[in-house]
């Protein structure tokens, strides 16, 4: 067939010019000399015009096949109404006409592998209720067009059983025949070969219905040559494994298929998680990956308005072109995405706002009825992204909604290695980055670092080497870049680690603050409390069920709890150590230190290893023996936290401190904790000596003479004080008489004893 039109098979590749082309002809565009040629997709050329070709280019744009027919006037170019109405092509026009070989250059992606059609009736009068099958439309049309050329939004008739269709080609994927499943072009221009994909969509308001086979899947909503790995988003395979198994794996199935399976698809997706993780990166990159219209990326405050019903107008905006588009095509309407970005910041529960205004429930009153009303579109996505999931309201949760609820959780070790690749790609394609940095290394010191975080120690990392470069030259604005010192080293980035905490980290500050001295094992018993506390910790890692380990450490004021339970967590090695000291929560009302303590413990149910220290627990209640009274809010939020379990994949251990057990037992608090510990003075001679020698205090002489004295003054080898006390006194000696710290010591040692003993006199 394609012969009498002087064509050459070229679905292999073989016979196609590559010598030089005849010059380029100026023709008249004229009128279609025959039918065949409209309904055929050639142009009609007279002949002796043209050396023998395959296909022509015209005006340098538009690619057809031509056809000699003998009765056409020199010099004209028969073109049917189709073809000129995409050239934009008026009769009489002079057009350029040139040989086209589509495979100069080297290129070699020229053939279709799928294409998208946009059909609909060329004579509306002449519509019919007849369903048309897609697979015998594409059968029709590969058999008509085979090695014919199309580009993308060419327009053509179709002859289908002699009704006349008019049709756009609307999307196209080209490809290597030697390679047919690799990569893909999008959107080129390519031919047509009995392999090619052909997937058919009604024109907007057409009268045309369509039914697809149950193995036609859609082929064009992912864009040709999507990679996992082209994102550069690292550590999150499992979630995009998720998110494309739950949101877009109907989208891509076949109607057809779908429709028999009874299912919906999903709207709505929402991404949660610590901040810094890349959840807008996420979705800006879904947005990038799909072959679809333009996504609306808004954030959630945008939505508001001054104005009376402006905030609800703003959300019926969002969805006007979806639901435009859904009336005219149904489900071969394209699949339109919106991304909510800050999603709590707008669409908290209802009836937890105080303005009085109302607006906020409208918000959420109008997009629950746009997501999951009467009128349902199936061609919107809804991203939306929160740090605080727990603040959206409970009904835009459900299914049918924001169904398909994904944690971003904080890179684990591989994908924090991923990150570092990323940010590194160039450097290392550079030759920018010294080859004793080992990206392995930087990601198991950076715990519970991330994505932003790693993102800023490799830039801060950066800036060491530039200012090796600004030192050489101080004064002067020059940089001296020599090779060696324009690398980024391992000990910049060791460096850059050092200096940037993570948020979700350790708190080394506030735990350094309260251990001012090493812990000193003067006893046995601290022995045996340390051991216990190890016990715990090893509990807390090796476990794969127990998901909470609690302990209250108990005694005397002065005692040592607070340095222990930070020596513990500091020794534990756990990523995210967080801490409640009463300095913390100073000057806080009742209920922001409800609040400052529940988000301390969401926080660390973020890692998958934490520990949380709540010191003092007196102070954070607010008790006072006078009366008595306490907080009782606060107790109960302590309560709960201390019992709640973390989340399954996260392990807590829970340290807590009190100076009154008793108080703790009355108030109900104990006994919700796993493991109670007691933690002793010093109460011999004996351990005093040995902290006197573990804190190497003056000399081995004072020292001894230092408990022999006071053996004398007590008469006794019992005593009674804290270790913060005794700590404190050895400063004060040192301090105040350097010369004389034995005799100042043991003055500032007994002085407690000698105001206890005149106290308990003047009793009597």
């Amino acid at each position: 067939m394609m012969g009498k039109f002087g064509f050459s098979k070229s679905g292999s590749g073989e016979g196609h010019h590559t010598e030089s082309y005849s010059p380029t002809k100026m023709l008249e565009v004229v009128n279609a000399p025959i039918p065949s040629i409209v309904l055929n997709n050639v142009l009609a050329i007279p002949p002796n015009t043209l050396i023998a070709c395959q296909y022509v280019i015209c005006d340098n744009r538009y690619v057809f096949s031509v056809q000699v027919v003998p009765s056409m006037a020199p010099n004209t170019l028969g073109v049917g109404g189709p073809q000129r109405e995409w050239a934009q092509w008026t009769l009489r026009q002079q057009v350029s006409v040139t040989p086209f070989d589509i495979f100069a250059g080297g290129n070699t992606q020229v053939y279709l592998a799928a294409m998208e059609i946009e059909v609909d009736f060329y004579n509306r009068s002449k519509a019919t209720n007849t369903p048309y099958d897609q697979e015998a439309l594409a059968k029709i049309f590969r058999t008509n067009f085979q090695d014919r050329i199309f580009s993308p939004g060419q327009m053509f008739a179709m002859d289908v059983g002699g009704v006349n269709f008019k049709a756009i080609v609307r999307h196209t994927q080209v490809v290597d025949m030697s390679d047919f499943n690799g990569d893909r072009g999008e959107n080129k221009r390519g031919i047509v070969l009995s392999q090619t994909e052909v997937n058919f969509v009604k024109a907007a308001n057409s009268l045309m219905q369509l039914k697809g086979g149950s193995n036609r899947a859609r082929t064009n909503l992912l864009m040709p040559n999507f990679k996992f790995e082209s994102l550069g988003v690292g550590g999150l395979d499992e979630e995009f494994s998720t998110i494309f198994r739950r949101a877009f794996a109907s989208r891509i199935a076949p109607p057809d298929y779908i429709e028999k399976l009874g299912i919906r698809h999903v709207k709505g997706i929402l991404l949660y998680g610590p901040p810094g993780t890349g959840k807008t990166l996420i979705a800006r990159q879904i947005a990038k990956m799909l072959n679809t219209v333009e996504p609306k990326i808004v954030n959630g405050p945008e939505m508001l308005s001054k104005f009376v019903g402006g905030s609800e107008e703003n959300i019926r905006k969002l969805f006007a072109d979806a639901e435009a588009e859904f009336k005219s095509k149904g489900d071969d309407s394209n699949l339109h995405i919106i991304i909510f970005d800050e999603l709590d910041a707008v669409f908290k529960q209802r009836g937890s706002r105080s303005d009085g205004t109302g607006v906020g429930d409208n918000v959420v009153n109008q997009l629950l009825a746009k997501m999951d009303g009467v009128d349902q579109l199936n061609n919107v996505l809804i991203i939306g992204m929160t740090n605080r999931r727990d603040l959206i309201d409970s009904a835009l949760l459900r299914p049918g909604r924001f169904e398909v609820q994904v944690e971003i959780p904080l890179p684990d070790e591989n994908g924090r290695r991923q990150i570092f690749e990323i940010h590194t790609a160039n450097m290392r394609k550079n030759h920018m980055m010294a080859k004793d940095v080992d990206l392995g290394e930087l990601a198991a010191l950076a715990k519970n670092y991330s994505g932003a975080e790693i993102e800023g120690c490799v830039n801060m990392a950066t800036s060491y080497p530039m200012g090796r470069a600004l030192e050489l030259h101080k004064g002067s604005t020059k940089m001296d870049f020599k090779k060696e010192e324009s690398l980024v080293t391992r000990a910049d980035f060791l460096e850059a680690i050092k200096n940037l905490k993570p948020a979700f980290g350790v708190s080394e500050a506030d735990l350094t603050d309260v251990i001012k001295y090493d812990v000193l094992r003067y006893s046995p018993k601290i022995e045996d409390i340390l051991l216990q506390g190890e016990k715990l910790i090893n509990l807390v890692k090796m476990s794969d069920t127990i998901r909470l380990v609690s302990a209250l450490m108990y005694g005397a004021p002065g005692a040592g709890k607070s340095s222990l339970a930070a020596q513990l967590a500091l020794t534990s090695g756990f990523p995210l150590v967080k801490m409640i000291s009463p300095d913390s929560v100073a000057g806080m009302s009742e209920q922001q230190k409800v609040n400052h303590i529940q988000q301390v413990f969401l926080d660390a149910y973020k890692s998958p290893l934490s520990a949380v220290i709540v010191d003092q627990l007196e102070d954070i209640i607010e008790y006072n023996a006078v009366g008595p009274r306490f907080s009782n809010t606060v107790i109960q939020v302590i309560n709960v936290c201390v019992q709640r379990y973390a989340p399954h994949g996260h392990r807590l251990l829970v340290l807590a401190t009190s100076s009154d057990f008793k108080v703790m037992e009355s108030l109900g608090m104990a006994h919700r904790f796993y493991r109670q510990l007691y933690v002793p003075n010093i109460h011999t001679l004996n351990e005093l000596q040995n902290v006197l020698e573990l804190a190497d205090f003056s000399n081995p002489a004072c020292r001894r003479n230092i408990v022999e004295t006071i053996r004398k003054e007590v008469g006794s080898e019992s005593i009674n004080m804290g270790i913060k006390q005794v700590v404190t006194i050895m400063e004060e000696a040192v301090a105040n008489a350097p010369d004389d710290v034995e005799q100042e010591f043991v003055k500032q040692f007994l002085l407690p004893q000698l105001e206890k003993s005149y106290e308990f006199a003047n009793e009597f």
